[in-house]
């Protein structure tokens, strides 16, 4: 047995064929197999709140969920999305009609694209992106078109976008606006100016925009997340994705949401049903109380992770990374010629030898590699002692 069909064509679809098994999954590996520290994927080593915790084992008990949710999610939790989004960023959202649950935003971003794109229709994506963008692009038969953050040593250490590069990337072929923020891998939050910029963009060029805004509890410094749909003309051309998983803690419970207008909730729900139909059934019910949580949660919550920030950036600084300290998320990119390194994945997969640390490169998040080759990302969603331990480790790199 080949393992091949009888036409000997790859088993494997070709709008696939360039992904493999992906970065995580081959340096959690290495993490395992060498006891390193694994700052590599981005999951917190502590739960989330008790309260949270209890109030799932208190759904599960009830018999509440253990069933089939209904479809577009349990109206506890839709109407828990659509009071947060109202008291955070006054935008109103009907929990009937423009609320739905998904799992996790890795799904509501596979629903959302394969309900919204045509084959050859072009999405701009600002890169480096979180990897399954550009898979679920591909999954939808859409072609994706890169705009990339580039570092600004001399505007705080940071990654920017160019306003003049993105407004070139439209074509008439352009259906949609990928846009992230808070960032993920590089911490950039987008200013109100850069929002604004945008979102005159999509109205001028009735482009469609789906927005990945699950790091939107996580801001620091003066940084301030701002969603896309409140800006003029924006509210109803705009699909919002938001997830408990990197906000409370239970990444494992996978509940997300999209927030739209009416039709487009509906185009939504129509790809969704097909992919996973429902999920998270008693999950949905704790994360609905998580939400309705008091603004001193979110605060200690973001406070925490500001100090975990600062020790690991410190510690890498002093190992002698250059350092893009991020205004958002809970991952740090560094730069690593200053350690006379320049090849980002050589070095990820030597580092858990040379320093029982693992992390990963920021190549793997680009089309355009060779502007990625250089920059690999720590996560610090981790205990103070593990980042304590790994910044020790790290120290052996500056010998």
């Amino acid at each position: 047995m080949t393992g091949m069909t009888s036409t000997s064509r790859p088993l494997l679809n070709r709008r696939l064929a360039e992904f493999g098994t992906t970065i995580f999954a081959e340096m959690s590996a290495l993490a395992l197999r060498t006891g390193s520290i694994n700052l590599g994927q981005g999951f917190p080593d502590t739960d989330g709140p008790e309260e949270v915790r209890e109030a799932a084992v208190r759904a599960l008990r009830d018999g509440r969920g253990n069933q089939y949710p209904p479809g577009p999610g349990v109206p506890e939790l839709r109407g828990a999305v659509a009071a947060h989004q109202e008291r955070r960023y006054g935008l109103s959202y009907d929990p009937d009609t423009e609320v739905l649950v998904t799992a996790g935003a890795t799904e509501a971003i596979a629903a959302t694209l394969l309900a919204l794109l045509e084959p050859g229709d072009e999405v701009i994506a600002f890169e480096p992106y979180y990897d399954s963008y550009a898979a679920c692009i591909a999954m939808a038969g859409g072609t994706r078109v890169p705009v990339t953050l580039r570092p600004h040593v001399d505007e705080g250490a940071s990654f920017r976008l160019d306003l003049d590069e993105l407004r070139a990337a439209v074509t008439d072929r352009t259906r949609l606006l990928l846009v992230n923020t808070p960032h993920n891998p590089t911490g950039t939050v987008l200013t109100r100016e850069e929002l604004a910029a945008i979102a005159e963009l999509a109205v001028e060029r009735d482009l469609l925009v789906v927005t990945d805004e699950v790091y939107e509890h996580l801001v620091f410094d003066d940084a301030e997340h701002l969603p896309l749909a409140g800006f003029p003309g924006m509210r109803e051309r705009t699909v919002t994705i938001g997830s408990a998983g990197k906000t409370f803690s239970f990444t494992g419970w996978k509940v997300g949401w999209v927030t739209a207008p009416s039709g487009l909730v509906t185009a939504v729900r129509s790809a969704k049903q097909f992919l996973t139909y429902v999920s998270s059934g008693p999950f949905q019910y704790a994360v609905a109380e998580a939400l309705a949580l008091p603004d001193s949660y979110f605060a200690a919550f973001r406070a925490d992770m500001l100090a975990k920030r600062d020790l690991l950036a410190a510690g890498l600084t002093e190992a002698g990374f250059e350092v893009f300290k991020p205004a958002g998320t809970y991952f740090i990119t560094t730069d690593i010629r200053p350690l006379g390194e320049s090849d980002g994945f050589a070095f990820c997969r030597a580092l858990p030898e040379r320093a029982g640390v693992v992390a990963i490169p920021n190549a793997v998040f680009y089309d355009h590699r060779e502007a990625g080759a250089p920059f690999v990302r720590f996560a610090f969603c981790k205990q103070t002692a593990v980042l304590e331990e790994a910044v020790r480790r790290l120290k052996s790199l500056a010998g």
